[in-house]
């Protein structure tokens, strides 16, 4: 199972990016798909997740209403939108990938099996 993540970069503070993670080696539609980041010298932290269908969504409060979440199962690929970047949202960005997502354990790191590389994301102020 490979995950590769792309399109970060660097952005001023109020600008936007967007992230892909294309996977490949598992049946892409049968999993829920997340994303993470971990800013230096801190926790790898939840940032948002959606089920295989796309039908549930969750995302972190740090996040909601400016970052989207969303997939192409016919493209394997799963994106995160990030609008209105603010420096605190600095850091390597992660997409995972778990069977079910369910209201309880969603942000629950040990629940996704399969990671992919990261992308650096840098907001400047």
């Amino acid at each position: 199972v490979q995950l590769q993540a792309s399109g970060g970069g660097l952005v001023q503070a109020g600008g936007s990016l967007r992230l892909s993670c294309a996977a490949s080696g598992l049946t892409f539609s049968r999993y829920g798909m997340g994303w993470f980041r971990q800013a230096p010298g801190k926790e790898r932290e939840f940032v948002a997740v959606m089920s295989w269908s796309g039908s549930i969504t969750y995302y972190a409060d740090s996040v909601k209403g400016r970052f989207t979440i969303s997939r192409d199962n016919a493209k394997n690929t799963v994106y995160l939108q990030m609008n209105s970047l603010k420096p605190e949202d600095t850091a390597v960005y992660y997409c995972a990938a778990r069977l079910f997502v369910d209201s309880i354990d969603y942000q629950s790191l040990r629940r996704y099996g399969y990671w992919g590389q990261g992308t650096l994301v840098t907001v400047s102020s």
